[in-house]
């Protein structure tokens, strides 16, 4: 099978990382893919905020667990988060933003690297303390969050079997 397909069919969201960074390497590969992805009429409407700074993590790790009025680490003690936010005016904004949400986690799988989609980034940079994050990190521009790719190394899990009636040809 064609390599590419290979990756599409073996990723898997992992959610046990043993807090092993990835290498700068990985990171790159896997950030040019999220470039690349599909994007409405050609905006690349979506940006992409790299957090590896344990602090920085910790923090959008809170602000997340308490949305779901949680205390447990939704990132699941990644050592690398990539905040993906698009612009607002963009119609197609969600979409895009979840076409490079896709592109990170397929090209994680391709080098090595589990990943996982958490949700709530909507809700997280929606609010004061998330617009004061997006300021300090030098994020400018009217953004909503689409998710968060959590990166790093960890538990392998199967796949699940497929559902019937995935496909309908008409």
């Amino acid at each position: 099978m064609n390599e590419a397909l290979n990756v599409l069919n073996s990723r898997r969201s992992c959610r046990s990382f043993d807090g092993r960074q990835i290498t700068d390497e990985q990171l790159n590969a896997i950030l040019e893919a999220g470039t690349y992805a599909p994007t409405g009429m050609g905006r690349q409407s979506p940006v992409m905020v790299v957090l590896q700074n344990k602090d920085d993590i910790a923090e959008l790790s809170a602000m997340n667990a308490a949305i779901m009025g949680t205390d447990i680490d939704p990132f699941y003690g990644a050592p690398t988060v990539i905040v993906v936010l698009a612009d607002k005016s963009a119609a197609t904004c969600i979409y895009d933003g979840s076409l490079v949400m896709g592109n990170l986690m397929n090209a994680a799988e391709a080098v090595g690297v589990q990943s996982c989609w958490i949700h709530r980034a909507k809700e997280e940079f929606e609010s004061e303390k998330g617009r004061l994050l997006l300021d300090k990190w030098g994020v400018k521009g009217n953004y909503e969050g689409i998710g968060h790719c959590v990166l790093g190394y960890g538990e392998k899990v199967p796949a699940k079997p497929r559902k019937e009636n995935y496909i309908y040809r008409v």
